[in-house]
């Protein structure tokens, strides 16, 4: 009898173990398989919310199908104790395993909302966007200049919101006293700033910031930055540079910044002002007169003025020999790597040509011929602007003019 009883146990027992591992193996595999998303949703995982939580919360937006299998899989693959705050983009046909990584995986959220504080050479902006996983793009939902405007209901709600991430962006040739300024009104940020650093010293660049970060650890950051790129760019420099240092490569890569716009061009606007400095040419480049004057302390809004031009300044290049004493803006990347591995070309003029580029010579003769096609684009653009016509920008010509 005992014999017939512990048969029977054994038996039951061995079927209990196989529907077990069924049931394992059944679980693992609706764990992995792709999931019900039919399309892609921001998800947002609170601070100090458990598994338990964020499990339903998937459920009732269609992500997952079984919140228990979720659950058990999460803590089978020691994840559940590891949520990381923040929105996350779930993709469509996320399997269950990979929806637990994503929500435990840390780093920055994927999705949710943003707000960018971007420094421009004339003005600054802040843009609050979100992103829409429909398409994976952000999309604009407010943008305000902080020096002339009241921060919009929308961006004040968005400050409440604990998962928004900032950044600040500085564009390339911003000045010093640029970036300082408009940081003080970057509300998110703490701290602050007494002294204005070094001219070209910052990095434009886009820089992630947490909410009430220091201003002065940012612009430290900004110039760790800047320190680097210099370093590696004079590293690989090209032979025979009239620079002393690496600071006077970065006074020429700040008037390439200014000059141009264009990638592109960069290297043979440099050219251009390494040649005359071989000749002995003064460098006669209107943005570094124009800081002569404003020293950067915002935008001169008009034309210089013959007094101005003529006036001497340590930045007046149509007076003074060689290099300005300082860099006249933050020059980023490509000016500096062009400044340090300049064009090989015989260009000594450059005018505007209608298009946002240059017109380069090696002449003066050519120069004047560039120079009287920019007269005949500015006065047909002039004629369409008076006629109430929309004209193509092509940049104010540099004043090169002179041999």
């Amino acid at each position: 009898m005992w014999r017939s009883v512990a048969s029977n146990a054994l038996t039951l027992l061995i079927v209990a173990l196989v529907v077990l591992a069924g049931l394992l193996a059944w679980g693992r595999q609706v764990y992995r398989q792709p999931g019900p998303l039919a399309a892609a949703i921001c998800f947002k995982v609170d601070k100090g919310a458990t598994i338990t939580v964020v499990s339903r919360g998937l459920a009732e937006q269609g992500a997952i199908s079984d919140p228990r299998i979720f659950r058990i899989g999460a803590d089978y693959s020691d994840r559940s104790g590891n949520l990381k705050f923040g929105s996350y983009l779930i993709p469509p046909g996320a399997s269950m395993e990979e929806i637990a990584g994503i929500l435990t995986a840390g780093g920055q959220s994927t999705c949710g909302r943003e707000v960018n504080f971007r420094i421009g050479v004339a003005s600054a902006e802040v843009v609050l966007r979100e992103l829409d996983p429909a398409t994976n793009r952000y999309v604009e939902v407010v943008k305000f200049d902080p020096a002339v405007e009241a921060a919009p209901q929308a961006y004040v709600d968005a400050g409440l919101e604990a998962d928004v991430r900032y950044r600040v962006t500085l564009a390339e040739g911003v000045t010093s006293w640029q970036v300082v300024d408009e940081l003080k009104r970057a509300d998110f940020l703490a701290g602050n700033l007494e002294t204005v650093p070094p001219e070209g010293s910052l990095a434009p660049d886009s820089y992630e910031v947490e909410k009430g970060e220091d201003r002065a650890a940012l612009l430290a950051e900004m110039a760790d930055r800047q320190s680097q790129i210099l370093a590696e760019a004079w590293a690989a420099r090209a032979e025979g540079l009239p620079y002393k240092d690496p600071a006077e490569a970065l006074v020429m890569a700040s008037i390439v910044e200014k000059e141009t716009g264009k990638a592109d061009e960069r290297p043979q606007v440099a050219s251009v002002f390494l040649n005359r400095l071989a000749r002995g040419m003064k460098l006669q480049t209107d943005p570094a007169v124009i800081y002569g004057v404003t020293k950067g302390q915002g935008v001169m809004g008009r034309g210089l003025r013959q007094s101005e031009l003529k006036k001497e300044t340590p930045w007046n290049t149509y007076v003074i020999a060689g290099l300005p004493p300082t860099p006249i803006a933050n020059p980023g990347r490509l000016s500096i790597e062009a400044a340090l591995n300049p064009a090989q070309t015989d260009y000594l003029y450059f005018v505007a040509d209608g298009t946002g580029g240059h017109a380069f010579a090696a002449t003066l003769e050519d120069h004047n011929r560039n120079v009287a096609k920019w007269r005949a684009i500015e006065a047909a653009q002039g004629a369409a602007q008076d006629a109430g016509g929309v004209q193509d920008g092509g940049g104010a010509p540099d004043d090169l003019t002179k041999p």
